[in-house]
């Protein structure tokens, strides 16, 4: 259950959120300065811009890759949440990608590489994923000892 609905929140909010840069970010907005702030990139690669042959494919394959894991592991609150902003994150990305190939990108954080809410999904839900692994392994070492 916490995995659909994340899925569908984080597709809604990550395409709600590139329909509003698409439709009335122009041009660069200061947040904090030269820091950080909203600005309009289009990205026709993958993370950070990485551009690979068969790209679509590849990231069509992890995506089905993503849900198999899920559906075998998610077994907490925590992974199925996870597990669903990741998935919800990727959706967004691919179909904002259909479009005109290019991926909407708006938040501008020092020199880091312009990304999305899509992005920032993914990016939580693999620390979840991490979180969950290393509070897995310490209720481990609890019970072993």
């Amino acid at each position: 259950m916490h995995f659909l609905l994340t899925v569908l929140l984080g597709f809604l909010g990550s395409l709600g959120a590139k329909w509003l840069a698409d439709t009335f970010l122009t041009e660069r907005i200061p947040v904090l300065g030269s820091m950080a702030g909203l600005q309009p990139a289009f990205n026709s690669g993958i993370a950070f811009g990485i551009n690979l042959p068969y790209q679509d494919a590849i990231i069509f394959v992890a995506l089905i890759l993503v849900c198999i894991a899920a559906w075998r592991s998610a077994k907490i609150k925590l992974s199925g949440i996870g597990f669903g902003l990741i998935v919800g994150g990727a959706f967004a990305n691919i179909v904002d990608r259909f479009q005109d190939g290019l991926v909407t990108d708006f938040f501008q954080v020092g020199t880091f590489p312009i990304f999305n809410v899509a992005d920032s999904c993914i990016t939580i839900g693999v620390i979840l994923l991490l979180l969950e692994i290393l509070l897995e392994k310490r209720t481990i070492k609890r019970v072993e000892s």
